[in-house]
Formats: structure tokens, C-alpha cells, sequence
């Protein structure tokens, strides 16, 4: 299996991922032109593309499904209330759209893409686990909060894509008002570098191979800080990487 995220964070995000013979994107909150551009520099043609599924309605998430659609004939995959939230930004005609329930298995040839529903305050969000038959990656952000299920879910995995969105202290000390700081940091908004390195401390089993901070805060986190908080409560066992905010990763690998 392997997973490059083309962007992350509250400007938009979008992460490939291929297993066997598949090809997925999660995520269509970047433009099509620099989706394209991102998996071309990996050698990736994203006419390639089985589907694109999206987890929720935010704009940093489904804006570019429609475009994604007709620019590259991608099938868009995403439930009837996140689809029907996501029309007003204008997405345009879409001729392939499937529908899931949360909680539903969605199966690509071989490969099993399980989507679990968060408490996160988008319209009928999810999670996704992507199995191969052989390898379990979790893409879990805009989580919410750390809810009854999630551990089990990270316990079963060999990579993860994991939310560490904010530091409590520069959230607390930043020039955000009082109610986006209290959305934030409460049961729909986002979890913390702490909270994040908690969970990996509590439930990375030993198969995990390395896990990707995602969706980092551009006020109230750095790359720096969120790695520095994970080793410290982590420890030096597993691999850490970050997704950027402006740029591409590298191709993560789970063997």
C-alpha cells in the first residue's frame, strides 16, 4: 500500500492512496489542476483514479468534487446528507454519484474501504479505513473528539493519517474569538497534539508501521511543535511524519 497526502489542512485536503490494483482519493477540498500537478510529480496520473470519497461536507473538503468529476470522469462518493450540504458551493453536475451510509463497507476490487460516522460538526461526517487484505490504514481526521470506538479503530492499524490540529496552549493564547476557540477545542470540533500523541501512545500496537499528523492548525500549531509533542509522549519507537498545509508528502509506504 501506498499513501501521499497532496494537502492538509483547513486550506484544503485531499490524500491518494493505491493498494493492489486500486487507486483511490480521499478528499476533494484542493483544485483538480493541483491534485493533478501533486500525484504527476509521484509519477501518478490521476485519470488513473478509481473514486474519489469525501468525509464531509466542509468547504476544505468537497469544494472540488464536481470538478474532480468532470475534469477527470472520477466517480464521487459520498452519503446523500454530506453530498446535499456540499451542493451549496455550487458543485456542479455530477453523472457518477454513489451514495454510502456511514458505517457502510464500501469494496473496490479487492480492497475494503470501511467508513466509520465521527461527532465532528460537519453534516453526516466520516472516517475511513482502507484494507487491502493484508494492511489496515486509518484516515482519521476532523474527528471531533476522541470518541467511544476510535481506539479499537488505531489499535487495528499498520499506518495512520491522524488529526494532532491544534496546540492547547497557542490556541488558548491566539488572536482567535472566544467561540471559534471554544468550537475548536470542544466535542465537534478538533483534537490536540496531546490528545493525538495520547492515543498513539495508548492503542499503536506494534504492527504499526508510522503515522502522518494531518490537518494541522496554521494559528495554533507548527510541524515543529506537533512532532515535538508526539516524540515526548510517544517515545522514539514509531515513525512520525507530518502532512504540510502547501505541499505534497512523500510516498508513505506500509509494507
Amino acid at each position: 500500500m501506498r499513501v501521499i497526502s497532496l494537502q492538509s489542512g483547513s486550506n484544503g485536503n485531499c490524500i491518494y492512496v493505491e493498494a493492489e490494483s486500486v487507486n483511490l482519493l480521499f478528499d476533494a477540498g484542493i483544485s483538480g489542476s493541483r491534485a493533478k500537478e501533486r500525484l504527476a510529480r509521484h509519477g501518478r496520473d490521476i485519470a488513473n483514479v478509481d473514486a474519489v470519497l469525501i468525509s464531509h461536507d466542509h468547504v476544505d473538503h468537497a469544494r472540488s468534487m464536481g470538478i474532480f468529476h468532470r475534469k477527470f470522469r472520477l466517480p464521487i462518493y459520498a452519503t446523500a446528507k454530506t453530498y446535499a450540504a456540499a451542493s451549496r458551493y455550487g458543485l456542479g453536475e455530477i453523472a457518477e454519484l454513489r451514495h454510502f451510509a456511514a458505517g457502510e463497507r464500501l469494496r473496490f476490487g479487492p480492497v475494503t474501504v470501511e467508513t466509520v460516522a465521527t461527532p465532528h460538526d460537519g453534516v453526516d461526517g466520516v472516517v475511513f479505513v482502507v484494507d487491502d487484505g493484508c494492511h489496515r490504514l486509518g484516515i482519521l481526521t476532523d474527528l471531533g473528539h476522541v470518541f467511544d470506538g476510535l481506539e479499537s479503530i488505531v489499535d487495528s492499524l499498520d499506518a495512520v493519517l491522524l488529526e494532532s490540529n491544534y496546540d492547547a496552549d497557542m490556541l488558548a493564547r491566539g488572536p482567535y474569538p472566544p467561540f471559534l476557540k471554544e468550537r475548536i477545542k470542544g466535542p465537534g470540533g478538533h483534537i490536540s497534539n496531546v490528545e493525538a500523541a495520547a492515543l498513539l501512545r495508548r492503542k499503536a500496537s506494534e504492527r504499526m508501521q508510522w503515522a502522518c499528523l494531518a490537518h494541522l492548525s496554521a494559528d495554533n500549531n507548527t510541524p515543529t511543535l506537533a512532532l515535538k509533542t508526539h516524540r515526548q509522549v510517544v517515545g522514539p519507537r514509531l515513525p512520525i511524519f507530518v502532512a504540510l498545509r502547501d505541499e505534497a508528502t512523500d510516498v508513505m509506504q506500509v509494507q
